[in-house]
């Protein structure tokens, strides 16, 4: 892996690596790490365990997801499958299930993100919005009607 970071991370990535607990979680390859941790920051209100060139651990609604920059994937198979694939994450909703929908679409449009689909109750029970970050994964914030 072709690493850019100038500094030490805040821990070891096998002490990271088994830190996390059980359940699912997400690693989003992006070509930069800095408008996507902001993105997540600014606009769905995450908090950033930490962030630098080549990678970041991200907290959202009580999980853990990692950023990691493409060329920090350089000699991994998963890199070599998006490079050069424009938009990231096609086909994926990634859903954030407990999130406001109306304060991150507004947050959104304020960053001047573009907006799939705005706030509205749909017939699955749920106030959604469908919200696009940087490198076009489409975040979905929802929150149960009434």
């Amino acid at each position: 892996m072709a690493m850019k970071r100038t500094r030490q991370p805040w821990m070891k990535a096998d002490d990271f690596g088994r830190s996390l607990p059980r359940g699912v979680g997400l690693n989003l390859l992006v070509p930069e790490i800095a408008p996507m941790e902001a993105f997540c920051r600014t606009v769905l209100g995450a908090n950033t365990i930490y962030a630098d060139e080549d990678f970041a651990a991200v907290e959202l609604l009580g999980s853990v997801f990692m950023l990691h920059a493409d060329h920090s994937y350089l000699d991994h198979e998963l890199g070599r499958a998006v490079a050069g694939v424009e938009p990231r994450g096609a086909g994926v909703e990634i859903r954030l299930y407990g999130a406001d929908p109306d304060r991150i679409e507004a947050r959104a449009r304020g960053e001047g993100h573009v907006i799939l689909a705005g706030a509205i109750d749909k017939p699955h029970g749920l106030r959604e919005a469908h919200v696009v970050a940087p490198f076009g994964y489409v975040f979905v914030p929802s929150r149960p009607i009434g």
